[in-house]
């Protein structure tokens, strides 16, 4: 019975150790969620302070978008090359830069550079936490694990809207009004220092993956991060992950290719990333403020609904972390896409009904409340499916060999589709806002279609196990 407790007690030991190192990956999501949303509250105060159209001041909102499809698809290479950990670690220090940079900019431009360079943080981050967490994680809670990424996400999403609503209430009830030398949407893109060097801390803290030890030929560290992480055998477990790796040789681009261009799991991951950006969910994030005052809500109270948006978003993924180990990855999805195609069509109908002058709109109250409801039940929706499964998948459902490049590739896929929502809503709301959501509706029932067809359940696989 002893010995039936002291193995007990070494794998809680060895979960709480994963569980640690995980969520300290994960403080990269978190600056991926807060550095991606925060400019929400400020876009209104940056348009007047530069005196520019909207026009450029969508590309500029959009252009950090840009940064990090750079960002992902450079940040697998450089796994590879240095590490995990000194990827993070970089990104860490690009959100410094950003973030003082951001918060003290000469002109529109200028502005622009800054949010470039905090969006390439954003796609390293984006690529490594998911990879590294898959990498450390047993695969009984790899899932689990996984969805510590989206909620470090969202968490981030809601502190950014919190400290957007206090620093505007300081300013007098407007990001454009003054805290001490700065204005305070200023000071809303500074604040993201705190967080960056937090990270930064953490981020030097926990050990390299034991993939890439063995990958990079240091097996004996390897073999001592496997005893803290993983159950059984640590070296049986080298040979295993040597053996998918394909010897020693060490990854490159070239794996991914395969008869169509790229091998069919890469398309796969490719199409769920763009799916996940497809149906919409980031019009919510960084345009929500904007979107409710245009159906007449005032400034003050449309940053508190950008707020209850994201309390949804954080029980949502509650939610998933949940269910993503117990009933698995492809049910999940497909519940959630169903629950997306009808409450999006719902926000679409109740849209119909709003009265349009000029660039001014308005609701009448009962469809107003309907649009909140349904809007709020798409979030719900997605935040329990899509939100947290599709970076689960992206770390978990590719070969070893090919896991950073492809997955960086999946993530780029992801920030370009992501770009392409954003920088289009604008000009699709003017054009006819009802159906706009009636697309993204039909992007939803095609991921039902999408994933029944082409997605296999990597549920309770390792991660040696996954094929080509």
């Amino acid at each position: 019975m002893s010995a039936m407790q002291s193995r007990a007690s070494g794998a809680a030991e060895q979960l709480g150790h994963v569980v640690m190192i995980a969520g300290a990956a994960a403080l990269g999501g978190f600056l991926f969620g807060y550095d991606t949303s925060v400019i929400n509250g400020g876009v209104d105060a940056i348009q007047k302070h530069f005196n520019v159209g909207s026009a450029l001041t969508g590309l500029t909102v959009s252009s950090a978008l840009l940064g990090s499809a750079v960002g992902a698809g450079v940040a697998g290479g450089l796994a590879d090359r240095i590490g995990r950990i000194r990827v993070m670690q970089l990104a860490a220090i690009l959100f410094i830069i950003s973030a003082i940079g951001s918060a003290l900019p000469f002109a529109i431009w200028d502005l622009a550079i800054w949010r470039v360079v905090g969006g390439v943080a954003i796609g390293i981050a984006s690529v490594i936490a998911p990879a590294y967490i898959a990498e450390v994680a047993p695969a009984a809670y790899r899932g689990r694990l996984g969805s510590l990424q989206q909620l470090a996400i969202v968490l981030g999403i809601a502190i950014s809207q919190l400290v957007n609503y206090a620093l505007a209430q300081a300013a007098g009830g407007s990001a454009s009004g003054m805290l001490g030398p700065l204005q305070a949407w200023q000071w809303m893109l500074g604040a993201a220092v705190v967080p960056a060097v937090i990270y930064l801390v953490v981020a030097s803290t926990i050990p390299e993956s034991p993939r890439y030890l063995v990958a990079a030929g240091k097996l004996d560290k390897a073999r001592e991060v496997l005893a803290r992480v993983e159950p059984g055998d640590p070296a049986e477990k080298v040979a295993e992950i040597k053996a998918a790796l394909g010897g020693e040789r060490k990854p490159r681009l070239s794996d991914l290719r395969g008869r169509l261009g790229l091998l069919p799991i890469v398309w796969v991951g490719m199409a769920i990333a763009a799916l996940q950006q497809f149906v919409g969910i980031n019009v919510i994030f960084y345009y929500s403020s904007s979107l409710w005052h245009s159906v007449g809500i005032d400034e003050s109270n449309s940053l508190l609904l950008s707020l209850f948006t994201s309390v949804v978003n954080i029980v949502g993924t509650f939610v998933a972390i949940a269910l993503v180990d117990k009933i698995g990855r492809k049910p999940l999805l497909v519940i959630g896409s169903l629950g997306m195609a009808a409450s999006l069509a719902v926000t679409g109908w109740a849209f119909s009904f709003a009265e349009v002058v000029g660039e001014d709109a308005a609701l009448p109250f009962q469809w107003g409340v309907v649009a909140l409801i349904s809007a709020s039940a798409f979030v719900l929706f997605f935040a329990a499916s899509w939100g947290v499964v599709m970076w689960v998948l992206l770390g978990e459902m590719f070969p070893v060999r090919i896991r950073a490049a492809a997955l960086a590739l999946g993530t780029a896929t992801n920030w370009i589709a992501n770009w392409l929502v954003t920088v289009s809503f604008p000009s699709m709301r003017d054009w006819n806002l009802p159906v706009t959501y009636f697309i993204y509706a039909a992007f939803a029932l095609i991921s039902v279609v999408f994933v029944v067809k082409y997605l296999k359940e990597t549920k309770g696989r390792s991660l040696e196990e996954m094929g080509g």
